[in-house]
């Protein structure tokens, strides 16, 4: 299992807009229809990554935990689908259903939204205040398959938890690290070479 990690974009960044497809509801959901929530928490995932399937039910648990402390959540899968139809909008579906995911999961089948991000990875977190600029961007926590750390969302709950009391989050932030995006061909973008 070769890991992938983060971009790390810049903090401050200004959220990307987007308007993507809900696989649950099929409703299309724009970044701006977020609401006017303290922050919002965008996590790239996919249904077949390790990495993914490693930290699933803490990332309910997480969402769960913070919906009710004003925190907006969208899960978005990026992946050639072609190749991997295990991350098809279908097998998304049952997933989200299965997990009992309370948040949007949104499918970008052109990739757009993940190049708009900087994505790299399977699970990539972000984490947007209030006025929709980047405080946070990185790992879960330090657990990873296989190195036996408890799974428990340190490092985006401490995030979660300035954002909603107004502090300002710490920069020192570690990459998230996991399966590279599936990009189709001829489609990965060219930031890796940062």
């Amino acid at each position: 299992m070769v890991a992938t990690p983060s971009t790390m974009l810049p903090l401050g960044t200004r959220m990307p807009d987007f308007a993507l497809q809900d696989v649950v509801s099929g409703e299309t959901i724009i970044s701006d229809s977020l609401g006017d929530a303290a922050g919002v928490c965008v996590m790239f995932v996919c249904n077949h990554c390790p990495f993914v399937k490693h930290v699933l039910a803490e990332l309910g648990r997480v969402a769960q935990d913070y919906t009710s402390r004003n925190i907006a959540f969208a899960a978005i899968s990026s992946n050639d689908v072609d190749a991997y139809p295990a991350d098809a909008p279908g097998q998304m579906r049952a997933l989200a259903q299965g997990e009992g995911w309370s948040f949007p999961y949104l499918f970008d089948e052109t990739q757009d939204v993940a190049k708009a991000f900087r994505a790299a990875c399977t699970p990539d977190f972000y984490v947007f205040d209030g006025e929709r600029r980047l405080v946070y961007r990185g790992q879960l926590d330090d657990s990873r398959p296989g190195n036996d750390a408890p799974v428990t969302g340190a490092d985006l709950r401490r995030a979660l938890d300035a954002v909603v009391a107004g502090r300002a989050v710490s920069p020192d932030q570690k990459p998230s690290m996991g399966c590279n995006i599936k990009w189709k061909v001829g489609n990965a973008p060219d930031y890796f070479g940062r």
